[in-house]
């Protein structure tokens, strides 16, 4: 290929916008087209990307278009939403999460880069690593929960697992962390809207994930659709430019997000798209994604020095040499040249199995009612997410197809052959005009009467999660709340207990079910193995050991409610009114941060931290000795907290270090050990500049963040 200068130097100023310009792509009769354009924009050199094609036929003919129509011969950039798998689908990110294994999170990255590969993608819109404190956020479910230690971690995983080492590999994908930054924080989980947050939660939180994929060489990154205290991420000069590229040294794309760049008239930061298009430009954007804004916009903008020749050769240099790290120049139809083999898809589904079932969180199990005993012969399986391989996708499932998902009634019909199961869905996932829903749901109740154990699959449907899907009610979708009522009211008079399968993208407000039911196993959206990994839970082959991500509220008011909350000058105090709390609820949520059942419970002891005294050259080891005095194998997830009591900024009642795996047999001990680097224990200062503070550091270590559940010990952190 011509060396990047040669090309640049070649380059009239459409071609140049056409490298800036991403369009999405549909199917016609005759192939691949261009929304909005033609095939000839491609040839022109005036369309250099683009997203939502796939398949490796309709890929590279549209490839070829560039590469032997065009003048320059220019690859194209092909991108696509791959979030949680390709055709293959794991568990939505939030549910993923919960397992709490950055090995885990980079197997199924790599897997869905290999698979999507395979079919002519090369750039993926993820990981999405927007933490997020308020479910009513219908993009929770896209990311790492409410800590932004865990989205660090997730962020280094994913972009191992989608990039590999060499980008130019066959089976890697270019990941695009998103959104830059603070999207999860939109005033009242309103997807969006404004956010407005102080620059120290900024750089403490909402940055932090953004980092750490810079650090692992990330090679695209996002802004957010939504403003920072004013600016619009799109146009934001500070952070994009000063701050991502400035100070985090990132070097490689900037993609605006779908038509975000002619939204900055809607923000009121423009008024035409000339002078959106140059604000982007101007804050580092490169790639303009279906604004049209570059090349229709930019040649004026620049005519009239509101932007710059220099401004527009730096962002295509960046998008070419993206082309370049990918391989593209070298071998324009290396991704969708080679088709997997059975045994590669084979083994991706077992995979998609088996992280579905460690993804599952048992939040609650009265009197062990599970796992099911061996004697249960009849089983009621109710409520509309029983039989619907439709919905266990969630939202985003690229080119899954969802009649090729487990349902929970297929996969508990192929577990246990042994029992009777009948099945009835009692109501619709949402209400649905003209029909009979009394009658559906009496149907429904008279099963109860014959069962052993009545199973009741309720919650979300997958449209309910994800972009535009906020909820002001994140609660059970109506009609469900009544005909669940109705089900426990049944079995309770028949002595009978409910099990029940919630599914969602988000935590649920339901204190009410959790109350009521005997037990309440959190599925999430578990992908495309969810049946089979659903009855490997309740049947009792496998222990459930997911953990949830994020805070659980009792109540829509406590919203938002999150373990490193600040300690107060008036803390909680049963005795003194003047305290801070609700009248009417209480501060802690329902569940924890990390919380989740087993089969069993390991007891946890002698926690040893060493050395006893640190310095910033030093690194803090965590040893802690578990026992698992059960009868099955159980998988533990040990939680490392800090707090400084005494800084010159008041710190988090608690903040996560580090987290651990350790699996025990019956009867077996071991020991956890986890490391947490000292400079990991630095604190932003009044200047937002690391600090260390010498003093005493108190450490906790325990399966949640719930305090009754942590052990405690502390060290002297000294000056170097």
């Amino acid at each position: 290929m011509p060396s990047i200068d040669t090309l640049l130097a070649q380059m009239t100023l459409a071609e140049k916008l056409g490298q800036l310009t991403m369009t999405a792509a549909g199917y016609a009769v005759t192939g691949p087209v261009v929304a909005g354009d033609t095939t000839q924009a491609i040839r022109e050199g005036s369309v250099g990307n683009l997203l939502n094609l796939f398949g490796a036929e309709a890929v590279h003919a549209a490839q070829r278009l560039a590469v032997e129509e065009s003048r320059l011969k220019i690859p194209l950039l092909l991108g696509l939403d791959v979030i949680h798998g390709y055709r293959t689908i794991f568990p939505v990110p939030l549910a993923e999460t919960g397992i709490f294994d950055p090995q885990v999170w980079a197997l199924t990255a790599r897997e869905a880069a290999r698979e999507a590969s395979a079919e002519g993608v090369a750039l993926t819109f993820a990981p999405m690593l927007d933490v997020a404190r308020d479910p009513r956020w219908g993009r929770i479910v896209e990311g790492p929960g409410e800590d932004p230690y865990v989205g660090r971690c997730l962020a280094q995983a994913k972009v191992r697992g989608w990039q590999t080492a060499r980008l130019e590999s066959a089976d890697a994908l270019a990941a695009c962390a998103k959104h830059f930054c603070a999207y999860g924080a939109v005033t009242a989980g309103r997807e969006y809207a404004p956010v407005d947050i102080s620059a120290r939660t900024l750089h403490e939180v909402y940055l932090q994930p953004f980092a750490a994929a810079v650090a692992a060489g990330v090679a695209a990154v996002m802004p957010a659709f939504t403003d920072m205290d004013g600016t619009p991420m799109t146009a934001h000069v500070a952070l994009l430019r000063d701050h991502l590229r400035g100070r985090l040294g990132f070097r490689g794309v900037i993609i605006s997000d779908y038509h975000a760049i002619a939204e900055l008239m809607n923000h009121g930061v423009a008024s035409d798209l000339t002078e959106a298009a140059a604000l982007a430009l101007r804050a580092g954007v490169d790639v303009d994604m279906m604004s049209d804004a570059y090349r229709t916009a930019l040649p004026e903008a620049l005519d009239h020095g509101l932007v710059t020749m220099a401004q527009i050769d730096a962002a295509v240099r960046r998008v070419l040499e993206l082309k370049e790290r990918l391989g593209l120049f070298a071998d324009p139809y290396r991704r969708g040249s080679t088709p997997e083999r059975a045994a590669a898809l084979s083994g991706r589904r077992a995979l998609a199995r088996t992280v579905a079932a460690r993804s599952l969180v048992l939040l609650s199990n009265v009197r062990q009612t599970l796992p099911l005993a061996p004697s249960v012969r009849t089983l009621a399986l109710l409520g509309p997410l029983a039989d619907a391989p439709a919905q266990m996708h969630g939202p985003w499932s690229a080119a899954g197809d969802p009649s090729k998902a487990v349902s929970v009634l297929a996969g508990l019909r192929e577990r246990l052959p042994q029992a009777h199961i009948a099945h009835a869905a009692g109501v619709a996932l949402r209400t649905q005009p003209g029909t009979d829903a009394l009658a559906a749901q009496q149907a429904a109740l008279q099963l109860c009467d014959a069962a052993d154990v009545i199973i009741l699959c309720l919650g979300e449907s997958a449209t309910q999660s994800g972009e535009a899907a906020s909820r002001a009610h994140p609660e059970l979708p109506e009609p469900q709340r009544p005909f669940a009522e109705a089900v426990v009211a049944r079995a309770r008079a028949l002595g009978k207990p409910v099990v029940v399968v919630l599914f969602s993208g988000r935590p649920l407000v339901v204190p009410w079910l959790i109350e009521q039911a005997q037990a309440v196993l959190a599925a999430w959206f578990p992908g495309s193995e969810a049946g089979h990994a659903i009855a490997e839970i309740l049947s009792g082959e496998r222990s459930p050991s997911g953990r949830t991500p994020v805070s659980w509220p009792r109540a829509v008011g406590q919203i938002p409610v999150f373990f490193g909350e600040r300690p107060s000058g008036r803390p909680y105090n049963p005795r003194d009114f003047y305290t801070t709390k609700y009248l009417d609820e209480s501060n802690d949520p329902l569940f924890a941060f990390g919380h989740g059942l087993g089969y069993g419970e390991c007891a946890r002891g002698n926690l040893q931290l060493t050395p006893a005294q640190l310095t910033q050259a030093d690194t803090l080891e965590v040893r802690v000795e578990v026992h698992n005095p059960g009868e099955r194998t159980l998988e533990e997830t040990l939680f490392v907290f800090t707090h400084l009591p005494v800084a010159s900024v008041t710190q988090p009642r608690l903040t996560l270090q580090g987290f651990g795996k350790i699996t025990l047999g019956a009867g077996e001990r071991g020991t956890l050990t986890l490391h947490v680097p000292a400079t990991q224990l630095r604190f932003l200062g009044p200047d937002l500049e690391p600090l260390w503070r010498p003093g005493t550091l108190q450490v906790f270590v325990g399966p949640s963040a719930e305090r009754s559940r942590l052990l405690c010990g502390s060290i002297e952190l000294r000056a170097s």
